[in-house]
């Protein structure tokens, strides 16, 4: 299944043989302290700057009806309010049984620490209007 939006990713996971849980990363974007005044005006632009997770969250895909209701819950969310990116990923189960949110607590955490290294190729990023993007 291609996934052209976020609530594509809720199909499929809700599809899946296994139970799913879903891993959500909340990211805004911040200049670093030591820019260059060009990075700063390209910042200024639009342009540049460094992936800050903000938030995450875990999620079954039952527990989530669509993008907008993500969205919605993330206004709530003081810290969340200025997102730029949700890095989605997902995390199987057995057949029985879904991923409990413990056990997707170290996987958010590896998935924050990949975000903050620049490593996120592993994860779907998605935008504030449930659009994936890609990044250079």
């Amino acid at each position: 299944m291609k996934i052209t939006h976020f609530d594509d990713l809720l199909t499929a996971a809700r599809l899946q043989n296994e139970p799913q849980r879903l891993l959500l990363v909340f990211a805004g974007v911040e200049l670093p302290d030591d820019c260059t005044p060009a990075q700063r005006a390209g910042f200024a632009a639009g342009h540049g700057g460094a992936m800050v997770p903000l938030m995450c969250v875990d999620k079954l895909p039952n527990e989530l009806h669509d993008f907008a209701a993500l969205l919605e819950e993330s206004s709530h969310i003081e810290m969340c309010t200025d997102w730029r990116l949700v890095f989605a990923a997902a995390l199987s189960g057995s057949p029985s049984r879904a991923p409990s949110s413990q056990e997707a607590e170290v996987v958010l955490q590896r998935m924050i620490e990949a975000i903050q290294r620049g490593e996120h190729g592993q994860f779907i990023p998605f935008d504030r209007q449930g659009l994936p993007v890609m990044m250079h």
